[in-house]
């Protein structure tokens, strides 16, 4: 059944791909400057991908981060800061401003808070809702993968050049069987920690239980993250070179740029793991048509409408 799925479907690029287009749409549209300053100790609220991008966006920022199972008790907890003006501000951040984001901003209104949106759909439900809007453009892509949507963000609060990015990572030289292992491990400088959840997410979307991906700080992958050793796994360490971590005979170190940030770690990390997804069986993309248009939608209740395999971009 998967085969004749995918058949119908419209033409679905891998991620790495996916970041290029991106990184080219970004070299011509710079996305609006966030400056974070402006917020005064927020909440910050997203799903996912869009929870992580918060936090990177918000790094080493007073604010309080939530998602959609937590922000419930965690607004009640605040309810005291919220009234004194201590806390006066909610960050929802939503590629699609549907879903989560409507009530999330509900919510929000409901405690006396001033809502800020982030999101790519200018005329979205939850667009129609928050105090004020910050709309990111972005380009059609495959469902769940939503770069553009996340890097404009990112771009936005860091201001990296995307060419240099661009140049720099279609020139990293990938090592002998890069496709063969069955198992992939990044680490990445602790200072961009905040990636490897975002990773964490393209494992499942991309691989399931297939292909193993798995990401973790430099100070995170001290803590028995590589007590088995195993020439199945290609251990990728960004910026300080893998002395400790993996088999020695499969370990790949790469030189970061000195202008490093989120957005270039971003960047090089989703590119490789489009690599990866070129190279396997196309799992993700044998799956994805029953995806949005069975378990996706119902699982937010019986009336919500398919999702659409190709998500359409802003860039027009």
């Amino acid at each position: 059944m998967s085969r004749d799925i995918e058949k119908n479907s419209p033409k679905i690029m891998n991620l790495d791909e996916n970041v290029s287009q991106a990184l080219d749409f970004f070299s011509k549209n710079p996305p609006p400057n966030v400056n974070t300053d402006e917020f005064k100790s927020p909440f910050v609220v997203g799903s996912g991908n869009a929870f992580n991008t918060g936090t990177i966006i918000f790094s080493g920022k007073d604010a309080i981060l939530a998602d959609e199972s937590n922000f419930r008790s965690i607004i009640a907890s605040s309810n005291k800061k919220a009234q004194d003006g201590t806390l006066r501000d909610t960050v929802v951040i939503s590629a699609s401003g549907g879903k989560d984001s409507v009530w999330e901003l509900e919510l929000a209104k409901e405690n006396g808070l001033k809502t800020t949106l982030f999101t790519t759909k200018a005329e979205s439900d939850a667009a129609k809702i928050a105090d004020k809007n910050i709309i990111f453009k972005s380009i059609s892509e495959p469902y769940t993968y939503n770069t553009s949507t996340y890097m404009g963000m990112i771009l936005g609060a860091t201001h990296e050049n995307p060419s240099k990015i661009k140049e720099f990572m279609e020139n990293l030289k990938l090592p002998d069987d890069f496709g063969g292992y069955k198992g992939y491990s990044f680490i990445v400088p602790d200072q961009f920690m905040q990636i490897c959840p975002m990773l964490e997410i393209k494992k499942s979307e991309l691989f399931g239980p297939y292909v193993s991906l798995r990401a973790f700080s430099q100070g995170h992958a001290r803590h028995a993250k590589f007590v088995i050793q195993t020439p199945e796994e290609l251990v990728i360490s960004l910026g300080q070179k893998n002395e400790y971590f993996g088999d020695p005979n499969h370990r790949w170190n790469i030189d970061l740029p000195k202008d490093v940030n989120f957005a270039t770690i971003m960047a090089i990390t989703y590119y490789l793991v489009g690599k990866i997804q070129s190279a396997k069986p196309p799992y993700f993309k044998e799956n994805i048509a029953r995806y949005v248009s069975e378990d996706g939608p119902k699982s937010y209740g019986a009336n919500t409408k398919p999702f659409d395999v190709i998500v359409q971009g802003s860039e027009a």
